[in-house]
């Protein structure tokens, strides 16, 4: 682990400019996907990738470049690029960053359990072979997959004011989704994947529930086919955590990034309901609603010490019972808007520059045990784990589907129903936050894949929720 570290200073501190700030962000990654695919071990896919971002300040200017060249001359090649890039800006400069404040923390971070190895390929293959043979024979099933993928992340981030941060992670995604089909319907039912993944080890693979899932699965799957489709119209809305995640992360997460609020993705992925001016006084949802941007929960996708700049990252409240505070604003955002926002200035890996980006971004649990929550809807729904989104480009208005669906008919879960959806308008719905589940319903979640940027930036984000009733919401199947 940081076996590269030793030469990287040495090289750093030898590299020559007249910048009066300058940085190197070095990323290593390597990853592995392995799939058992109805009975049939799949190939691994591997990947690695290793690289340096360097930044300059010049005249209160930055610029950056990137190599793939780690070599003395490389990284100074690079260094100089991006020198030469700031100096041709100067004139066309929309903001001076001569008294932006920079970063000079020393510190380590590491995943949970990063010093136990993982199981190796051979046991991998083994555990997902079994969880796969454990899918009944049933003709209607016709496809099922059981997976995991392995991303080892290390970067060390260096700067000309002394600050030496280095982060080693290990990310596990864990999934499992059967398919069944009866001629005329087809529905999935799965597991993990894109909504569950954690820093940490074989634990991972444990927390997920993958082991012993396979028969399970495929039950719900079955289910789905005989099920009648959803109802439409008004009802009560209880969300699972793993849905709740989607709806965390499109109708908060993005609408909250400072760099969207002003202005930066026009022109790619929209813009946001959100004004500047509504931080300290828009009424964002209803008084239970608690939204933190929280670094601390050591399994979380987005868990670190540092951001991508060198940020030290901290525990901060976003909304405070309804109250909107605080936007998902790194160093760079900050300084252009003059307001507070959090350490979220992320890349996705060593060529690209860092943005604001969602990171861990959670719903804060209530008091409420699920069977309460339960037993005080008289006529709702229970949605669980997201297969179809759709929202527009302001972030506001959206419809969301789920795979599984119950009904709730005067306190107590009714038949299964399926292709369940739901639209609403984002700066509504969360008004109607009604009831916010205890710590026992609250789930630790995450998705590899939040796309943002341009060119597009791919990263791991981290979304933990309890289960959450919404009063009131246009629920429909899918046939409406």
């Amino acid at each position: 682990m940081f076996d590269f570290h030793p030469q990287l200073k040495q090289r750093f501190a030898a590299l020559r400019t007249g910048a009066e700030f300058f940085s190197l962000r070095y990323v290593r990654e390597s990853g592995q996907y392995l799939s058992v695919r109805k009975n049939v071990a799949e190939p691994p896919s591997l990947s690695r990738d290793e690289g340096a971002m360097l930044t300059v300040r010049v005249n209160g200017v930055e610029a950056y470049a990137a190599t793939n060249d780690l070599s003395q001359q490389g990284l100074q090649a690079a260094l100089g690029r991006a020198e030469q890039q700031a100096r041709r800006l100067k004139p066309h400069a929309l903001l001076d960053l001569r008294d932006q404040a920079v970063s000079s923390d020393r510190a380590d971070y590491f995943s949970p359990n990063l010093d136990q190895p993982f199981p190796s390929l051979s046991d991998c293959y083994q555990l997902l072979g079994a969880e796969s043979a454990a899918v009944p024979k049933d003709e209607r099933l016709v496809n099922w997959q059981v997976s995991v993928g392995i991303t080892h992340v290390e970067q060390i981030y260096l700067n000309s004011a002394g600050a030496e941060l280095r982060q080693a992670q290990r990310f596990v995604y864990p999934g499992l989704d059967v398919t069944a089909y009866d001629g005329n319907d087809s529905q999935t039912r799965s597991l993990g994947r894109e909504n569950f993944g954690q820093q940490g080890g074989a634990d991972v693979i444990s927390r997920c529930g993958l082991i012993g899932a396979g028969a399970q699965v495929a039950d719900q799957a079955l289910q789905l086919l005989l099920a009648p489709n959803t109802p439409q119209g008004p009802r009560d809305l209880l969300l699972m955590p793993d849905q709740m995640m989607l709806q965390i992360h499109e109708s908060i997460g993005h609408p909250l990034e400072l760099d969207r609020i002003l202005g930066d993705e026009r022109n790619y992925a929209g813009t946001s309901f959100v004004k500047a001016e509504d931080f300290g006084s828009l009424q964002y949802g209803s008084k239970l609603l608690n939204v933190t941007f929280d670094p601390d929960i050591p399994e979380q996708l987005a868990s670190y010490g540092h951001d991508d700049d060198g940020t030290a990252a901290s525990k901060q409240f976003l909304i405070r019972e309804g109250l909107l505070l605080r936007p998902l604003g790194g160093a760079l955002s900050q300084f252009r808007a003059g307001m507070d926002g959090v350490a979220n200035s992320r890349a996705c890996g060593w060529n690209r520059p860092p943005i604001d980006r969602m990171a861990n971004l959670n719903i804060e649990p209530g008091d409420q045990p699920l069977e309460q929550l339960i037993g005080n809807i008289e006529h709702g729904i229970l949605m669980s784990t997201n297969r179809s989104w759709s929202i527009d480009d302001a972030r506001n208005k959206f419809q969301f589907g789920c795979e599984w669906g119950q009904l709730i008919e005067n306190g107590e879960l009714k038949g299964v129903v399926k292709n369940p959806n739901y639209r609403a308008i984002s700066a509504q719905f969360w008004k109607s936050l009604s009831a916010v589940g205890d710590a026992n319903t609250f789930k630790v979640l995450g998705t590899p894949n939040c796309g943002k940027g341009e060119p597009n930036q791919v990263i791991r984000v981290g979304h933990a929720s309890p289960a959450c009733v919404f009063s009131n919401v246009d629920v429909f199947g899918g046939d409406a």
